[in-house]
């Protein structure tokens, strides 16, 4: 398949090519390869991180307030929305790595030209998603869920397909700053268009004066208007770094046919990756959905407060994946090995704190999410009535014992997806996406989604079923990708060219 990679083994006398504008970066600094040098590089991704994590509590939290229901079907919906991200979202992350195996390797013309290239594919495909939403939405209503639930999935993935292209663009843009380092400008983007997103969605969802109440929809709303100034942030921050460090941008416009070969050929299985992943995800939720809406609201909330753990970390593994890019143009894979160890170590530190909260103080997590129904309205309704209310619209209190049970199997998991995402991303920094592609869909698909199918027709309580599948999956790509660094085939790997492209 062309997807394939095959890893590119280095000679011993290579050294990266140069371009006479810029010299390599050196090494050989005091801090290289320390946790120093790690924090430098990864603090910044992680605020980021965070605030996008928080981004997606607070519309949580906002969806809760307005009904349990609009809560079941924002998780759905948005990871079916992620799923039709994954593949070209999965290429424009890998954008990283090119930008800092070239800016490790000295050339300012390849860097400028990875960007074009990944801004025209982000382009392309974001086209596609949109022109393809009417017919994605559709699929909704194969999926058994309340008639309610339903339809507010459809209003929320229907708005968030407006995003994708500028979703996709801003993801690009974003790389040149933190492939080569200056990761303070993406957090400082991230932060600002999170508490955008929190104004906005506050004001869309419940309306203000003159903007009417827009309930999910308004969610949905917030989030793309949100990523439409992203975008339009990190385009306008690239023209003034490059006001000061001259990157030829201008003359690296053209579509590079040999560069965007090479960069699907090792973004591809990336992409593919990602799509596997978020779309076992969603099987996994689509299924619980068939559980009812308690289920499906208990779930969406366990991995909301999953990801206060869960997308920092994300933040950390990008720095590994950039410091091994960095590395392995320099072709100082030892640093690049401290590197991810140092990561590690911080990880399963973090994570840990989290895992403690999940299990002995969830209620600190889970008291913003509290909400009160309307005794006036309750009072009037007849026991019939009432009852018949509750079917549609589950009380919070039906939720919270199930969320508290869930939370156990994310504090059992926690410390396999820190090895999971730190080894996973030391690897692919290198170029090693095939080995991560099969072995993330070998896991996923028959340690979470098949058995959790099976576990929704044949177990007497599928839910924690479910939800031991997924714990297995994560443990056990925790311990391979894990076992696939410690093996060090990824050192002898590279995604930029041996030979300098004729200027």
């Amino acid at each position: 398949m062309s997807t394939t990679v095959t890893p590119v083994d280095l000679p011993d006398a290579f050294e990266p090519p140069q371009t006479p504008d810029i010299p390599p970066p050196a090494s050989e600094t005091p801090d290289a390869g320390s946790i120093r040098e790690l924090l430098r590089v990864a603090l910044p991704l992680i605020v980021s991180s965070g605030s996008l994590s928080l981004m997606h509590v607070v519309d949580r939290i906002m969806l809760t307030r307005l009904d349990v229901n609009a809560l079941a079907a924002a998780m759905p919906a948005g990871m079916f929305h992620w799923t039709a991200l994954g593949f070209p979202l999965g290429v424009a992350v890998y954008t990283n790595t090119f930008i800092a195996q070239y800016h490790g390797a000295g050339q300012k013309a390849r860097v400028a030209a990875s960007v074009w290239q990944g801004v025209w594919l982000a382009l392309g495909f974001g086209i596609i998603l949109l022109s393809s939403a009417p017919f994605l939405s559709r699929l909704f209503v194969t999926l058994g869920h309340s008639a309610e639930v339903t339809r507010l999935e459809i209003e929320y993935f229907s708005v968030l397909c407006w995003g994708s292209a500028p979703m996709l663009l801003a993801v690009t843009l974003s790389t040149f700053f933190s492939g080569r380092g200056q990761n303070r400008v993406v957090m400082y983007v991230d932060v600002a268009v999170s508490i955008l997103n929190a104004v906005l969605a506050a004001i869309f969802i419940f309306g203000f004066g003159p903007i009417p109440q827009m309930g999910i929809r308004g969610a949905a709303a917030a989030t793309v208007t949100a990523n439409v100034v992203a975008c339009i942030a990190f385009a306008w921050m690239i023209r003034r770094v490059n006001q000061a460090e001259q990157y030829p941008f201008r003359e690296q416009r053209r579509f590079d046919g040999e560069l965007i070969r090479r960069m699907l050929r090792f973004g591809l299985p990336n992409g593919i990756q990602m799509l596997v992943d978020i779309a076992g995800y969603l099987m996994l939720v689509l299924f619980i959905g068939k559980l009812g809406t308690v289920e499906l609201a208990a779930t969406n909330l366990a991995f909301n407060l999953n990801a206060l753990a869960f997308i920092p970390m994300l933040g950390l593994g990008t720095a590994v994946l950039t410091l091994v890019g960095r590395r392995i143009g320099e072709k100082r894979q030892d640093l690049a090995e401290k590197s991810a160890w140092r990561a590690l170590f911080l990880a399963v530190s973090y994570v840990s704190v989290f895992a403690m909260i999940y299990m002995v103080w969830p209620d600190v997590l889970l008291g913003p999410y509290a909400t009160q129904e309307d005794p006036q309205m309750i009072a009037a309704m007849s026991p019939e009535e009432l009852t018949a209310y509750h079917a549609e619209h589950p009380p919070f209190e039906e939720v919270r014992p199930v969320v508290i049970k869930l939370l156990y199997f994310v504090a059992m998991y926690s410390v396999f997806d820190a090895l999971a995402v730190i080894f996973g991303n030391a690897i692919r920094g290198a170029g090693d996406t095939r080995f991560s592609l099969v072995y993330t869909f070998l896991c996923g698909w028959f340690l979470m989604v098949i058995p959790s199918m099976l576990a929704v027709r044949y177990v007497e309580q599928p839910l924690w079923a479910c939800w031991w599948a997924v714990t297995a999956n994560i443990a056990a790509l925790g311990i391979g990708l894990g076992l696939r660094f410690r093996s060090g085939k990824w050192k002898n790997m590279t995604v930029i060219e041996q030979v300098p492209p004729a200027h």
